[in-house]
């Protein structure tokens, strides 16, 4: 019994080596052929492979392209040179080479002692077109003017003092009273106006300045009213 137990062992069935020997080989040539089909081929089919979307929806548009620059302004017209109209009456730049009789022109006797372009019927020796006429004179101012400069005062030609107001006598009161006086044309007081006031004299002095006469000013020789200032003075006796 034991001897059968061991039998494989010892005298086994199966020999080590007994397969051909190229089926190492043959095994070896198979796998490089798979492993050639499993990553050679997939890389030598990439042309096949669907396409990766495009990534353009995720970048910015590019900007519009700089628009043109402007045309040149156009050129400046040259300036018109304006037309020399000529004078047929002008006289010539040129001396003529022979002179023309003049023609058209009504022959007329003169006068012994005449002017050439004379009136016919005028004066002998008078001169052409008449003597200007003087222009006429200014008229004169509506206002009455002030004196100064060369509008001279008038002079007086008739004076009237006035009269003390008792009153003023009684309170001892003097001094001077200075009017101002319109003078018109005809050198009588038209109006006057008190300019330095004593109150108790004021009223005796406008009674005696409006009596006094003045020569009447002339202005380009017509007489003018004018405007001037007088003084009255009260003194105690």
């Amino acid at each position: 019994m034991p001897r059968e137990l061991f039998t494989d062992v010892v005298n086994p069935s199966i020999k080590v080596g007994s397969k051909k020997w190229y089926t190492v080989p043959l095994s070896i040539l198979i796998h490089v052929v798979l492993i050639i089909g499993l990553i050679i081929i997939p890389l030598m089919a990439a042309d096949v492979l669907p396409t990766p979307p495009a990534m353009m929806a995720f970048v910015a548009a590019p900007p519009p392209p700089p628009p043109p620059p402007p045309p040149p302004p156009p050129a400046a017209a040259a300036p018109k040179i304006p037309e020399v109209m000529t004078n047929p009456a002008a006289a010539p730049v040129e001396a003529p080479s022979e002179i023309a009789p003049e023609t058209g022109l009504a022959a007329t006797e003169g006068v012994p002692g005449g002017v050439e372009g004379g009136v016919p019927g005028g004066v002998v020796g008078g001169v052409v077109g008449g003597l200007p006429e003087a222009p006429p004179p200014p008229p004169p101012p509506q206002q009455p003017v002030r004196v100064g400069g060369n509008i001279k005062p008038p002079s007086k030609i008739k004076h009237v003092n006035p009269v003390y107001p008792p009153i003023a006598q009684s309170a001892r009161v003097q001094g001077v009273v200075i009017i101002e006086a319109t003078i018109g044309p005809d050198g009588r007081v038209k109006d006057a106006r008190v300019l330095r006031s004593i109150p108790l004299l004021d009223q005796a002095a406008l009674d005696a300045v409006r009596q006094w006469e003045f020569t009447p000013t002339l202005l380009n020789g017509v007489p003018v009213p004018v405007i001037m200032t007088v003084t009255v003075n009260f003194t105690l006796q």
